[in-house]
């Protein structure tokens, strides 16, 4: 069964007009207290409690009864919202912070949206598995229902695709992933198909077979296709690794403590299709999700296998440790097939990304020069950070294979998500524009968009990206 906390994203907002009982917030910038809307106890309470107006600092301002009456919250110079963008983001310390009520913003935002959104993603939370769950009481902000449709259908996204990214190996099997592809094609009307174990061979995706024949729980290619024919095609692939013990070139114990979230290209696809779909954007999508799990067995490919893709390119396996790019090379050979516009693929891939850029800032490879140099600084500027990083063809030479017409790693410590990406681009030449997210996945410490945790790094960029790409 899916269990997801993600419909309840709607919660954390109140729909309609102001009401006299909800809380206003007051968002105060560094010694900006002046002119003030508040009045004069109220800002000698901020005096009294030091408050200048400081970066992420809210304080709570009684009323002669001691109840709260108003928040000051402080957003410094206005642009320190985490890990970037404007200071509008750090609304999401109080969506997690605050206690339950209903509260408005009283102060004229630039950007009121994002403020909104960072309120319902930074109060997030991941119970499933705690005996006592959740109390449901919660600090909720004042919407007006104009406009509010883009803003929780976003939250509600994300919310999913940490609850998938954060629910354990053991209830998010492929099988499970497929499920919740389900879920979003029946919620919105899309049509999808499944191949399942064996049927991968005889549907010639023998690597995606390959990599999930070593466990008992069968492999599986999810296709979901949306939208009117003839309209843009968008095309997502996800990497679906849903545990990753690195097969017979098996991990430490210390690195297999994460890799639940091996699936989670897969979960930031889903995230950002459901972002498409429940937006309505004009185009033509098509989510492909390759999904297994990489086991040690009997039966588990080998170093030194020669495997068959569906392009009809041999593949030498260098690495077991290497398999989300084999799942992906099939995945991605289906896609490009049908000519899209656009190829997008999100994969928790390479630990050489994380060793240049680190858990927050993912990487990403394309040959449109004009979406390498726009889509950072728009990322940037809603708090979900990108960087661009080359696809430089002169590394292609160290896939080279003696015996097989690729290699799926290069022995080498040197750029690893570069060869990585340069993998993945050798199957797709048809495809107008090519572009590859090499994510984390992850939140390694609470911050004001959210918990520790799983992340769908890169989904809210590349969905805002499309907005305004497709609706100029």
């Amino acid at each position: 069964m899916v269990e997801t906390t993600a419909w309840a994203a709607a919660e954390t907002f109140a729909l309609g007009a102001p009401d006299a009982s909800d809380i206003p917030v007051h968002f105060i910038g560094s010694n900006s207290l002046q002119p003030s809307p508040l009045d004069a106890a109220q800002q000698a309470w901020l005096a009294a409690q030091n408050f200048s107006g400081s970066a992420k600092r809210s304080v709570l301002l009684p009323n002669a009864e001691g109840k709260v009456s108003a928040v000051a919250f402080g957003t410094g110079n206005g642009q320190q919202g985490e890990p970037s963008g404007p200071s509008e983001l750090l609304a999401g310390l109080l969506g997690a912070g605050l206690p339950a009520g209903t509260y408005r913003i009283a102060s004229e935002l630039s950007q009121p949206d994002l403020a909104a959104l960072a309120w319902a993603l930074g109060s997030y939370s991941f119970s499933r598995y705690r005996s006592k769950g959740s109390n449901g009481a919660r600090a909720k902000l004042r919407l007006a229902a104009e406009g509010a449709e883009r803003i929780i259908n976003t939250a509600e996204a994300v919310w999913l695709g940490r609850d998938l990214i954060n629910t354990p190996a053991s209830d998010m099997a492929p099988a499970d992933l497929e499920a919740v592809a389900r879920v979003l094609a029946d919620r919105h009307g899309a049509d999808i198909s499944v191949v399942v174990g064996d049927d991968l061979l005889a549907k010639n995706f023998p690597l995606i077979h390959a990599v999930g024949r070593a466990s008992p729980r069968p492999p599986r290619l999810i296709d979901m296709s949306w939208g009117p024919v003839g309209a843009p095609k968008i095309t997502l692939v996800g990497k679906g690794i849903s545990f990753d013990t690195g097969g017979l070139d098996i991990k430490p114990a210390s690195a297999m403590l994460l890799m639940k979230k091996d699936m989670g290209g897969a979960a930031t696809a889903l995230t950002l299709a459901h972002m498409i779909m429940g937006q309505r954007l004009n185009c033509r999508l098509r989510v492909i999700i390759p999904t297994a799990e990489n086991s040690v067995g009997g039966d588990a490919f080998r170093p030194g296998d020669i495997l068959a893709s569906r392009l009809g390119l041999s593949v030498e396996i260098g690495n077991t440790d290497a398999e989300g790019r084999l799942v992906l090379a099939d995945a991605l050979a289906l896609a490009d097939a049908d000519e899209p516009d656009c190829i997008f693929v999100f994969a928790t891939l390479t630990g050489a990304a994380r060793s240049a850029l680190g858990p927050d800032l993912p990487a990403f490879f394309t040959n449109d020069n004009d979406l390498a140099q726009t889509l950072p600084p728009l990322a940037a500027s809603i708090g979900d950070p990108l960087w661009a990083m080359p696809l430089w063809e002169g590394y292609l030479r160290n896939l080279d294979s003696d015996i097989a017409d690729i290699n799926n790693v290069w022995e080498s410590p040197f750029a690893g998500a570069i060869t990585a990406a340069l993998f993945l681009k050798r199957f797709v030449s048809k495809a107008r524009r090519f572009a590859h997210f090499d994510l984390y996945g992850w939140r390694p410490a609470a911050r004001p968009l959210g918990p520790k945790g799983g992340e769908p790094q890169t989904a809210r960029a590349v969905m805002e990206h499309l907005r305004r790409e497709l609706t100029s």
